[in-house]
């Protein structure tokens, strides 16, 4: 009797959801009746909870964060960066995948050296507008590099391709109906969804809280705060509802019943505020990748950027209001940024796995 053996992919990405999401709408697409998974990533990272549910198995290695500045952590990254290295090295001998897929992230980067020694095919995703010092460590040694964005081809050369952003979206169903209603909304207050990636926005948690007694009169705040930062309230608010980490059935019905969402400038966020054509308010992380997602957004009209060192829970409450009231910029913002995204990617980087 023969016995049929799946092709093996190895996927690796985390410490935040942005890097994780990619990859499942890949897996998602591919299908697990011929292929078997295996994630590489970090210990503290979402990407253990998030791929609690999923039929991939999870190994955490040893991560540092890869820093163009000078701190301490810095003069021991070498060495951290050698020891993942042999991790990755050793687990791949054990697994021997046939692929090795990531959509940037640190702890990729020597588990992609080790990969390339061992000669196994490599796709590396570039989600961001403006490419990440990851992606630019994993790029050279990739058979494959797909792009978001079609600025992004030229970061890239001969080996990219113009694919879009992967969503899980399109092959999830939305078990949202009478029955399960997880949020328990009124029907007559607009909804504000408000999330800060997916470890969550001390930031954004602050500002909110602050923002509350108001925010609370005109609109429901469904707020996703991330595990560990939520914050402690000296009263309980009728029309808020927060919580540390949603599952992703649960997220997507957050969407779907959302009039208005604030986020940050993750691709992964705006790809389904892309696919979901929702009017958004983003706040881009300063002084990283994000603010580059923002400005491309502003400058094509699809949401309204707000600038994190200046803002204040007055403006920003402010703006939440206006902009719930004006139906014609929450219409123009939503069309635009429908319109952003390329559809189909996680199609399109299935089809390089199976053509190769």
């Amino acid at each position: 009797m023969t016995t049929f053996l799946k092709t093996k992919i190895l996927l690796t990405g985390g410490g935040t959801g942005g890097s994780v999401t990619p990859l499942l709408a890949v897996a998602d697409k591919l299908g697990f009746e011929n292929y078997e998974y295996l994630w590489l990533g970090t210990r503290r990272g979402p990407e253990k909870i998030m791929l609690a549910k999923e039929r991939i198995v999870f190994k955490p290695i040893i991560a540092t964060k890869l820093r163009r500045y000078f701190s301490l952590k810095t003069l021991f990254a070498p060495l951290f960066l050698f020891c993942a290295f042999v991790q990755s090295f050793f687990i791949m001998v054990k697994f021997k995948p046939a692929w090795i897929l990531t959509s940037g992230s640190f702890v990729s980067v020597p588990v992609v050296w080790a990969g390339w020694l061992l000669g196994i095919k490599i796709l590396v995703h570039q989600q961001d507008v403006a490419p990440g010092l990851a992606n630019k460590l994993m790029a050279p040694f990739a058979k494959a590099a797909t792009v978001t964005f079609k600025k992004s081809l030229q970061d890239y050369g001969k080996k990219a391709r113009w694919t879009g952003n992967p969503t899980r979206i399109q092959n999830y169903k939305l078990r949202i109906n009478n029955k399960n209603n997880f949020f328990s909304l009124k029907k007559y207050l607009p909804v504000l969804l408000v999330m800060g990636g997916g470890t969550g926005s001390v930031f954004i948690n602050n500002l909110v809280v602050e923002s509350l007694p108001e925010l609370t009169k005109f609109c429901q705040v469904i707020h996703l705060t991330g595990k560990g930062k939520q914050l402690p309230l000296g009263t309980n608010y009728e029309n808020y509802y927060p919580d540390e980490f949603f599952t992703y059935d649960k997220m997507l019905a957050a969407y779907q019943r959302a009039d208005l969402v604030i986020a940050r400038a993750g691709l992964a966020t705006i790809t389904e505020l892309s696919y979901f054509g929702k009017p958004s308010i983003i706040i881009a992380m300063p002084h990283t990748h994000q603010v580059a997602n923002a400005t491309l957004l502003e400058s094509e009209t699809a949401a309204l950027v707000l600038d994190q060192p200046v803002l204040e829970p007055e403006f920003f409450v402010k703006e939440i209001r206006e902009l719930l009231a004006d139906t014609a910029r929450q219409k123009e913002y939503g069309d635009n940024i429908k319109k952003i995204m390329k559809k189909g990617a996680e199609k399109a980087l299935a089809k390089i796995i199976l053509e190769n």
